[in-house]
Order: structure tokens, then C-alpha cells, then sequence
């Protein structure tokens, strides 16, 4: 293995271990304090309560302090956690009496099981999805350096604190086993993906046209049967594994699925960059409608949003097509959506580091905007040092190992040689003119504006949340911008010489 690929890695672990030295969510918060909090929670009760006990309210287990709302997979990683705390030091997670426990041991423990799980999951993931390409060293390391190297899940999960690295790596890994033609091993990994966070959900649509689409273009009817059934079985087992402690009884199960869907939080948390936080600046969408109503809208409006992609990838089911619907679907999903969180944007954000060799410009400045757009939550987390230092180093760097932002000199002089090549070997082909890098100077430039702003000067006592306001409608645009951008690739630049393997 070239070292190189190593180094990138070895690379992305120091950023990681920097970044955590920062504040973390609700630090000195009470009486919630943050999701750093609501992990170590979740450790303590999985710990020293039966698995009956885990979703359901209880005197031990009150649910309104960050009871359980991910799938069981998260609950099993909770409960290691909880037993190597409980080995190092029983008080980390010691029923009732631990809560708010923000200790330097302890945070240097927390932070040590972050950092395990991208060693053990994410960064492996990265590294087979990287090989899978099977094409040049150089399209290797260009991906490697994009996904070790992007600021924005560095710093939801090493500063605010979270486990997104385990659901998403499992997804990388998913697609790296379907680019290298091992279905069944994809269609389990993503179960698992969706059984460790049920946001997974907003990949669900590309996977399963996908894996559809390969069993339609079997020769025969008997084949695309045969195939079809061991796919699904493959992926009923894995739930079914999965949820077994759940499902002896149907009260527990029925509680799991409760949790998992909370109807009551409302249609967005914050102020969020997609189209009904944006909508409800001028028209208030949560307070002129029941929840009812407006889970319909969005899941209308979702679904319209989410077919053209989907029925895209069922007709061609490519790797290539796959990674574009993987994009499209998690934006349909973070513009449109019901209970969309800020940091859901990281769900868009992995597919777009998976094609970064073929539109380099394009998912940069993505992976850019996506990483900016979550200022308001780092923001209050403290992290405004570690957001301009990873942001700045992942624009620098990645544009020494690339020369990404060349392309507008590349475009002057056509013949000039590109140190970018695409997943197919050749140079790339990024439908991007010449204009492209100023935009993305002059983007960069309003985001820096707005954080400054925010970070400097108070809001009008009138409007306390206009900074997060600007900057989440500032970014729905960009977000909305690469919605329309990456369709028309998928339905109007999509040719032969970008597909994959």
C-alpha cells in the first residue's frame, strides 16, 4: 500500500484529536447540558438497566433527559461504551449521580471513543471505498485527503461531540461493496447504517433502486427473482439480528419504533438551511398548520423531490449514478423534510466527497458550504477557532494535493495538463466555466462576513437570532443551487466516461 494513503490518514486522526481539545455541546449547561451529555447518558443507562428498560420510561429512566431516539445498533455501542467506562471508572457512569459529569478524565475518555470508532469504522471505510475505484494512485489519494480532511463531520463529532462516523462509514463501506460487485455485503452493511441512526433513511431511496435496478437487468425472470430474494433476505436477517433482544415483546418493539420517530419535536430544530425554516421567516408554516398537516407537506414534497433521481438510478443502476442519487436523495431529504437537523447536511456531504474526483469544483465547494452552514451550532459550542482552522486547512490542502481552484486556469489554456483525473482515468470533467472560482471566492467571502458578524456583534434585542437567520438563508440557497446543479448533471451530463468500474 502506498504510504501516502497512510500518511492522509494518520493526518486526519491528528486533526481529529486537535479538534477535540475544544469545547464540546452543553459544556457548563445544565440542566441538559448538550449531546455530549445525551451520549453519556445513553452509556449509563444501557449500563445499569435491562434491555427491556432502554426505550421506556421508568423511574430510573426518565425520557424526557435524552432518553434513547436511535435504533438498537446505537444502543449496543452505548452499552460497550458504558461497560469500558464502568471498568475504568465506575463514577463516569454511576446511575443518576453521573449526570452532567464533565470532568477532564472523563472528557478525555469520551473523547477517546470517538476518535476509536472512526479508527475502527469510518477511516477503514474511506480507505476501501478509495481502492474500490481500482483506478490511478492519484484519484486514490484525492479521495482520501477530501474525506480525511473534511472539516465539517471533524467537527460535529470530535468538537460538538456525536457518533456520525459509524452510520455514515458504514454507508461509505456499503457503497465501496457495491462498487466492487458484492451486493449482499452492500445491502448489509447499509442495514446496519440504518440500524445505528434512522437519519440513514435519507440514503434509503438510492440504495434500494440501486440494488433493484441490477435484479430488473438480469437475463432472465428467474434470476431477477432469485437475486432479489437473496438480497432480501440478506437484508431482513440483518434486521431481524439486529432487533431480536426487541422483539420478544411487542410493547418493547412498538416503543423502539416510537422513540425513534418523535412526531412531537416539531418540523425543524433551530434555525435550519432548508426550505421551510427558510419559509417560515415570512410565513409561519409550524404555527398556521397542525403536525399532522405538516408532516404531510413534507412528505409530499419530499417524495416529488426524491423520484426523478431515484427512477434515474432504477433504469441505470451505475456506481457513478448511485453516488449522484445518493446526493440528490439527501438533499431532497435536508431541503424538504420533517425534523431536519443542521447537522443532517452531513449526509449529503459523504456523497459528495465520493465524487470528488469527478466534479471536483463543484462537490469542494459543497463540502465547503456544507461545513459553513453549520456556524450558528459551532457558534454556541465554542468551536469558532476550530471551524476557521480545519476550514481553512481543508481548503489549503486539498487544493495543494489537487489544484482544485486551477480550473479556471485550466480552462484558459485547455491544454494545459490537469492534476486532477476523474474515477475513469481521465482528466476531469467538471462542467464548471471559468467563473466557477470567483463564485466560489465570492461565497466563501459572504460566509466569512456573516461569521464574523455573529461572532462580533450583537443582534437587535428586536431580531436575537438574526445572524443564524442570514447565515441559514444564505446557505439554503447554496444548498438549493447545487439541488438544481447535481439533477441537471445526473439528467443532462451523465455520459459513459464517468462511470466507475
Amino acid at each position: 500500500m502506498d504510504r501516502r494513503y497512510l500518511l492522509v490518514l494518520g493526518l486526519g486522526l491528528l486533526l481529529r484529536w486537535a479538534v477535540s481539545l475544544h469545547p464540546h455541546s452543553g459544556r457548563h449547561q445544565p440542566p441538559m447540558y448538550g449531546d455530549y451529555e445525551a451520549q453519556r447518558h445513553w452509556m449509563e443507562v444501557t449500563h445499569n438497566l435491562p434491555l427491556s428498560d432502554w426505550y421506556h420510561n421508568t423511574t430510573d429512566n426518565d425520557l424526557l433527559y435524552w432518553g434513547l431516539d436511535y435504533p438498537p445498533l446505537t444502543a449496543y455501542h452505548s452499552y460497550v461504551c458504558g461497560a469500558v467506562a464502568a471498568w475504568l471508572d465506575p463514577s463516569y457512569v454511576a446511575l443518576h449521580a453521573s449526570r452532567g459529569l464533565e470532568t477532564p478524565e472523563h472528557r478525555l475518555f469520551m473523547r477517546s471513543t470517538v476518535l476509536v470508532a472512526d479508527l475502527l469504522v469510518f477511516l477503514p471505510a474511506v480507505l476501501w471505498f478509495a481502492l474500490s475505484l481500482c483506478r490511478s494512485r492519484s484519484v486514490t489519494l484525492n479521495v482520501l485527503a477530501v474525506f480525511a480532511l473534511y472539516p465539517g463531520l471533524m467537527l460535529i463529532d470530535h468538537g460538538h461531540f456525536q457518533y456520525n462516523g459509524v452510520s455514515l462509514g458504514l454507508t461509505v463501506a456499503a457503497v465501496a461493496a457495491l462498487v466492487g460487485r458484492r451486493d449482499l455485503v452492500g445491502a448489509a452493511l447499509f442495514s446496519l447504517a440504518l440500524n445505528y441512526k434512522q437519519m440513514e433513511l435519507y440514503h434509503a431511496m438510492p440504495f434500494f433502486c440501486y440494488l433493484l435496478g441490477l435484479c430488473l437487468r438480469q437475463r432472465t425472470w428467474a434470476a431477477a427473482v432469485g437475486k432479489l430474494t437473496r438480497i432480501g433476505a440478506v437484508v431482513v436477517a440483518t434486521f431481524g439480528l439486529v432487533w431480536l433482544p426487541f422483539l420478544v415483546d411487542g410493547e418493547r418493539t412498538a416503543q423502539v419504533v416510537i422513540r425513534l420517530f418523535p412526531f412531537n419535536r416539531g418540523l425543524f430544530e433551530d434555525k435550519v438551511a432548508n426550505f421551510w425554516s427558510s419559509l417560515s421567516v415570512a410565513y409561519k408554516v409550524k404555527e398556521l398548520y397542525d403536525i399532522g398537516t405538516v408532516a404531510s407537506m413534507c412528505l409530499s414534497a419530499t417524495a416529488v423531490c426524491l423520484m426523478p433521481s431515484s427512477l434515474a438510478l432504477l433504469t441505470d443502476p451505475t456506481a457513478h449514478n448511485l453516488m449522484l442519487s445518493l446526493l440528490n436523495s439527501a438533499l431532497a431529504f435536508f431541503l424538504f423534510s420533517f425534523q431536519v437537523h443542521e447537522k443532517s447536511i452531513l449526509l449529503a456531504a459523504i456523497p459528495a466527497c465520493m465524487l470528488f474526483p469527478d466534479y471536483p469544483l463543484s462537490c469542494f465547494w459543497f463540502l465547503t458550504a456544507s461545513t459553513l452552514s453549520m456556524l450558528p451550532l459551532l457558534l454556541k459550542d465554542g468551536l469558532l477557532l476550530a471551524t476557521i482552522a480545519t476550514t481553512v486547512f481543508f481548503i489549503v490542502a486539498v487544493n495543494m494535493t489537487t489544484g482544485v481552484l486551477d480550473v479556471s486556469r485550466r480552462a484558459a489554456a485547455p491544454k494545459q495538463r490537469s492534476r486532477l483525473t476523474s474515477t475513469s482515468g481521465q482528466p476531469t470533467v467538471d462542467p464548471c466555466s471559468r467563473w466557477a472560482v470567483p463564485a466560489f471566492g465570492l461565497s466563501l467571502a459572504g460566509y466569512v462576513l456573516l461569521g464574523a458578524a455573529a461572532a462580533v456583534l450583537s443582534p437587535p434585542a428586536r431580531y436575537p437570532d438574526l445572524w443564524a437567520v442570514l447565515i441559514s438563508l444564505y446557505s439554503f440557497v447554496h444548498f438549493a443551487g447545487f439541488f438544481l446543479y447535481f439533477h441537471l448533471i445526473q439528467f443532462q451530463f451523465f455520459d459513459e466516461k464517468f462511470k466507475i468500474c
